[in-house]
């Protein structure tokens, strides 16, 4: 298990995305991917309230409707820790303290709990003062009906602000933060935010680590693939993504693992990282991460991906 940050949660190496429930995934797929992370030793499943207001005939807080649910059949809440998010579903746009109360309800009856392990802003709201947002969050806490809050999509400067009213104010502070960060997408993370993270003990939990499947290796060069996400994952990549496939063949392959655990393994090894996030429409998909939780990468493996995606 991998602590988060400063709290008392202690979550499997591997947080399971849930924004394929509701859109890519049925509600019985769904509950399939569930129970085969559960089985696996998995108890940290990430969702959102916007989840999956883009899919046709969606309106949004899909994904937390069928975590509730399965919660509920299964009879296993108190075993899990749950994340979700406030701040980009339509009505419920931005950070004001009367979202964040009226979100935080919607999502609690979603989820069918009393209490959210960790809850996101979701996007930075620079229209709302950051003292009433935080004061809503700390409300929420003292309430009993959040534990913890997180920053995502947070820039480096906006963190340390935040840190810096919560520290003046005596509220809640940001205990995580989400961001994009891959082998393949760096920049956004590496340097001033990756530093503030390490510095001030915020645990760095990234998203889409697997570049929407394309460091899955299932991306070749003249193939095809079917998948909703197939133009998004190789926009991502680039020209250049194919870059760094040889040496995440060659290593999962002295390793006798997945490509996609590979992958993680390096971004778990990064400054600051708790623990990535990644999602799976299925079982199958599912299967093809787990091993990443088992492996341990060499200094020179990690220094090898490192350079090939330069």
């Amino acid at each position: 298990m991998k602590r988060i940050g400063t709290t008392d949660l202690d979550v499997f190496p591997l947080a399971l995305g849930g924004n394929t429930f509701g859109w890519t995934a049925t509600e019985s797929e769904s509950f399939a991917v569930l129970d085969a992370y559960t089985g696996a030793g998995g108890n940290f499943v990430d969702t959102a309230d916007v989840y999956s207001a883009w899919a046709p005939g969606n309106t949004g807080g899909e994904s937390e409707t069928i975590i509730g649910r399965w919660m509920k059949e299964r009879g296993n809440r108190a075993r899990l820790v749950i994340a979700t998010k406030v701040g980009m579903l339509a009505g419920f746009e931005g950070l004001s303290a009367k979202t964040i109360r009226a979100a935080a309800e919607a999502s609690l009856r979603r989820l069918q709990t009393d209490v959210i392990d960790l809850y996101y802003a979701h996007i930075d709201d620079p229209q709302a003062p950051l003292t009433e947002t935080l004061g809503a969050f700390d409300a929420l806490v003292r309430e009993g009906k959040v534990r913890h809050i997180a920053a995502s999509k947070y820039t480096a400067p906006r963190l340390e602000e935040a840190l810096e009213v919560s520290k003046k104010n005596g509220l809640a502070r940001y205990v995580a933060l989400q961001t994009h960060y891959s082998l393949i997408h760096r920049k956004e993370y590496e340097g001033a935010l990756a530093d503030l993270c390490e510095r001030e003990h915020v645990a760095t939990l990234p998203f889409m680590a697997l570049a929407r499947g394309f460091l899955t290796g299932k991306y070749r060069p003249g193939k095809v693939v079917a998948s909703p996400r197939a133009d998004d994952a190789l926009e991502l990549a680039g020209k250049d993504g194919y870059r760094v496939l040889p040496p995440l063949d060659e290593i999962a392959a002295a390793h006798g693992t997945t490509v996609a655990a590979v992958a993680l393994a390096w971004t778990a090894a990064q400054k600051a990282i708790a623990v990535p996030l990644a999602g799976a429409r299925a079982p199958e998909q599912l299967a093809d991460v787990l091993p990443f939780v088992d492996l341990v990468l060499t200094r020179d493996e990690i220094d090898r991906l490192t350079r090939a995606s330069e």
